[in-house]
C-alpha cells in the first residue's frame, strides 16, 4: 500500500528541529493503548495554504538585517522546498499597530474624490519585500485587511479609539479599497481578497473601528460589494469577521443569512484570542456550506519569551483544531518581530516564529517556525483534509492527502512523557513512537 514512509520530528529534547527519525515502522497487529485512525477515502475541504503576515514592522525587521539574512528569511519562509512553502501573505491597508507609526493613505480631510490618495509609504518597504518573495512563491495570495478608514471619515475623528464609520464615508471607503488594490496592480502586486475590518468588535488604543454585525452585513451588501464589481474588481474575495471564534457562530450568521449580503462574501476570516471554540467553526460551515474558513491571525502576546517552547504548541493545538473543523488557511500574525516584540506604535509588543536581534545582525528562530513547518510543508494547497481520530486525547492528530497522492499524518504530543501509538490505515498497522513535547509528521507514499 505504501512503498516509502519517512518521519520527521520537533522535540524538546531534540536540538535539530524538522529532522528525519525512524519513528515509525509496519507492524502485524495492534500493540499500543493510544491508537490514531487514518481514514484516506473520507475526505473534507481543500486546503488553501498557510503563510503569515508582512506588517510595516516586520518589514523593518527584515530590512535591518545585511541583505543574505534578509533573503535568508524571506526564502525560509516563502520557498516551497528550503522553506516552509508559505502561499499566503497578510498586509494591512492603512496602518495597524505593528506600524511606527499612525497613517492612512489619504489624510486629506473631505477627499471625498480620493484625489490625494497615494501608496507612497507601501512603495518604501512593504512593496518591494512583496516582490522579493514572489520570486520564491509566483502564485502568492494576499490578503488585505483595514485597522481603520482615515480619521476624517470616523464618527471619533480618530484612527485609533474605535469611533465607526460615518454614514456619508461608507462610498467614499468602499472605492478605498478599489483604489488601493489598483494601485498595488500598477506596482504588480495583485490582491487576492479582503477583509471588510480587522477585529470589528474590540475597541482598542491603536487603530480600530466598530461595526455591528448590521453594519458590516449592510456594508458589505450596499457598498463594499457592488463598489467593487463597479470598478471591474468582483474577482476579489471578500472575507466577514476577522475577529475571534467565541462569538463567530451568531455574527456570522446575521450576515450569511442576508442573501443579497452572503452574494458577495466569500470567506470568514476569524483570529485565536478569545479561546479554541472550534465546534463554532463547524457549525457555520454545516450551516452554511459554501463558504470558507480562513484564520488570519494569532500570536503570543506580551512581549518576546526567546525559547518558550509553548509558543509553537499553541499553534499546534490552534493549526490542528482549525482543519479538523474546515478550515482551508491558515496565517500568522508577523512573520518578523525584534526582540522587543515590535515595533508597535503603542507598545502592544507581541512574540513570532523569528525574532531578529537589530543591533547584533542575529536571527532566532522560535520553536513556532518549525512547528508550523511540520504543517506547510507537507500538507501541501490542494490537499484534502482526512477523516482521522485517536482513541488518547493525549495525542493530537490531523492528516490530510496530498494531489500526488502522498498523506501526511501530523502527530502532536504536548505532553511530559513519551507516548506510544499504533496507527491503522486500512488494513496496514504501523507503531511509533512520540516523544515527551514533540510533534511528528509522518509522510507515507504510495
Amino acid at each position: 500500500m505504501f512503498k516509502k514512509i519517512t518521519c520527521y520530528i520537533t522535540a524538546k529534547d531534540c536540538s535539530i528541529p524538522l529532522q528525519q527519525v525512524d519513528n515509525i515502522k509496519e507492524c502485524e497487529k495492534i500493540e499500543k493503548e493510544s491508537v490514531i485512525t487514518i481514514e484516506p477515502s473520507t475526505t473534507f475541504q481543500e486546503v488553501l495554504g498557510f503563510g503569515g503576515a508582512l506588517t510595516e514592522a516586520a518589514a523593518v525587521n527584515i530590512l535591518s538585517l545585511l541583505p543574505h539574512q534578509q533573503e535568508e528569511i524571506l526564502r525560509g519562509y516563502f520557498d516551497p522546498k528550503e522553506g516552509l512553502g508559505y502561499k499566503l501573505c497578510r498586509i494591512h491597508m492603512n496602518s495597524c499597530d505593528f506600524c511606527v507609526d499612525s497613517y492612512s493613505c489619504d489624510d486629506v480631510e473631505g477627499d471625498t474624490d480620493l484625489k490625494h490618495f497615494n501608496i507612497e509609504r507601501d512603495k518604501k518597504m512593504v512593496i518591494p519585500l512583496l516582490k522579493r518573495i514572489k520570486e520564491y512563491c509566483q502564485d502568492l495570495k494576499i490578503l488585505v485587511s483595514p485597522w481603520s478608514p482615515p480619521a476624517w471619515m470616523k464618527t471619533n475623528g480618530d484612527m485609533c479609539h474605535g469611533g465607526k464609520l460615518k454614514d456619508e464615508y461608507k462610498k467614499t471607503w468602499a472605492k478605498f479599497f478599489c483604489k488601493f488594490i489598483k494601485a498595488y496592480k500598477e506596482e504588480g502586486i495583485e490582491i487576492w481578497a479582503v477583509t471588510v475590518q480587522n477585529e470589528p468588535m474590540a475597541t482598542q488604543v491603536w487603530e480600530s473601528c466598530i461595526y455591528t454585525a448590521e453594519e458590516e452585513r449592510d456594508f458589505v451588501k450596499d457598498y463594499l460589494g457592488p463598489t467593487l464589481e463597479e470598478e471591474g474588481l468582483s474577482h476579489i474575495k471578500i472575507l466577514i469577521w476577522d475577529h475571534n471564534k467565541d462569538i463567530i457562530y451568531d455574527r456570522v450568521k446575521t450576515i450569511l443569512s442576508d442573501k443579497e449580503a452572503a452574494k458577495y462574501v466569500w470567506g470568514v476570516a476569524f483570529h485565536w484570542y478569545g479561546g479554541d471554540h472550534f465546534d463554532q467553526l463547524k457549525k457555520i460551515k454545516e450551516e452554511f456550506p459554501d463558504v470558507n474558513l480562513v484564520f488570519t491571525e494569532g500570536c503570543q502576546e506580551g512581549g518576546v519569551k526567546l525559547g518558550s517552547w509553548e509558543l509553537g504548541e499553541r499553534y499546534a493545538h490552534e493549526i490542528i483544531g482549525d482543519f479538523n473543523s474546515y478550515t482551508i488557511g491558515f496565517m500568522d500574525w508577523n512573520i518578523v518581530l525584534d526582540t522587543m516584540g515590535g515595533p508597535n506604535h503603542v507598545g502592544n509588543f507581541c512574540d513570532a516564529p523569528i525574532i531578529v536581534d537589530k543591533d547584533q545582525k542575529k536571527i532566532h528562530y522560535q520553536n513556532a517556525y518549525y512547528y508550523i513547518g511540520h504543517f506547510s510543508k507537507f500538507i501541501r494547497p490542494g490537499a484534502k483534509v482526512v477523516k482521522s481520530s485517536c482513541s488518547s486525547s493525549k495525542l493530537e492528530v490531523l492528516a490530510a492527502k496530498n494531489q500526488d497522492d502522498t498523506l501526511a499524518v501530523v502527530v502532536f504530543n504536548k505532553n511530559p512523557e513519551e507516548i506510544e501509538f499504533s496507527m491503522v490505515i486500512g488494513e496496514k498497522i504501523f507503531c511509533g513512537k512520540s516523544p515527551a513535547r514533540s510533534i511528528l509528521t509522518i509522510v507515507l507514499e504510495k
